[in-house]
């Protein structure tokens, strides 16, 4: 399985929901909470190629974007096939 990486803050609802689906998935991920940690901010922003908002997602080298995004892929039977890409 791919590793999963998702830049959150405790007060997004969008994060939330989407580390929801990720532990219903079953998939383990790794959660960089930017209001802790507000010097990984700009990583963040460099790596979504612009994206300032949270949360910003990251399957291996992917970004896959928000949590509409994430759902998106969920809803288009997409997600599972690129999780498990090795």
């Amino acid at each position: 399985m791919q590793p999963v990486e998702i830049y959150t803050s405790p007060l997004c609802g969008y994060c939330h929901a989407a580390k929801r689906l990720l532990d219903q998935k079953g998939v383990d991920f790794s959660e960089i909470d930017v209001l802790a940690n507000p010097e990984r901010k700009p990583e963040m922003i460099q790596r979504a190629q612009g994206g300032r908002t949270v949360p910003q997602i990251f399957v291996g080298d992917l970004h896959v974007g928000g949590c509409d995004d994430l759902f998106a892929l969920e809803r288009s039977g997409k997600l599972d096939g690129l999780l498990a890409i090795s």
